[in-house]
């Protein structure tokens, strides 16, 4: 059992929270425009699930997932303390998937990963990437299953240890986790999340499709 704190309580933080909770993780859900829509989003999660602000949910916490948008990132952060030692998950994306199926609009005001950034803005954190090629409306579904198949989760960080955990936590969402590296690799990771995105909205196909890492 994880206690998890999540900043971010939109579409992906509540679901994957809601996902941790039901798996009797202690979940800490933070950072809502709305106080009554957090409370009922810890409430249908279950026991296990509660309400704070962000710094409690840091302080609360072992693992920290980031759901926010990148550009309230730094604000966000310089409020809830230290990080250092915390696993801190990210499922964020620096990149602007515009639907127009032409072009993968690259944010050129970062100059590096959205996840190397929040490295950058919590010395001492150890940070992994994960679940930016999955879709909220896929993890808010009673399974993650797609027939026999369990889609993949990419995830890559630093630190072993935290790698490993958050493979737990990946496979606790019901997917097939793979390790794809170090934490500079997230620049081609969320380059591929917002590829992934727009495939899926000019396929047609978006929000009910996953990918898969088939081994040999």
């Amino acid at each position: 059992m994880m206690k998890i704190g999540i900043i971010g309580a939109g579409s992906m933080g509540s679901a994957l929270g809601t996902i941790w909770a039901k798996q009797g993780h202690q979940v800490t859900f933070s950072y809502s425009r709305d106080p009554a829509k957090l409370q009922s989003i810890a409430t249908a999660a279950g026991e296990t699930a509660q309400v704070g602000t962000p710094e409690q949910a840091v302080q609360l916490s072992d693992v920290i997932l980031i759901a926010l948008q990148p550009f309230v990132l730094e604000e966000v952060l310089s409020t809830v303390g230290s990080l250092e030692n915390k696993i801190v998950l990210t499922c964020m994306s620096g990149l602007k998937p515009d639907f127009t199926r032409q072009t993968i609009g690259i944010n050129t005001d970062l100059k590096v990963s959205v996840a190397e950034r929040l490295a950058e803005l919590a010395p001492g954190a150890k940070v992994v990437e994960a679940f930016n090629i999955t879709f909220a409306e896929i993890l808010a579904s009673d399974s993650r299953q797609f027939g026999s198949e369990h889609p993949t989760v990419f995830y890559c960080g630093d630190d072993p240890e935290a790698k490993e955990i958050v493979a737990h936590l990946i496979q606790d969402c019901g997917y097939d986790a793979v390790d794809v590296g170090g934490l500079i690799v997230a620049r081609s990771l969320e380059t591929l999340a917002t590829a992934w995105v727009q495939f899926a909205v000019a396929s047609n196909l978006f929000p009910n499709i996953g990918i898969k890492a088939l081994r040999r």
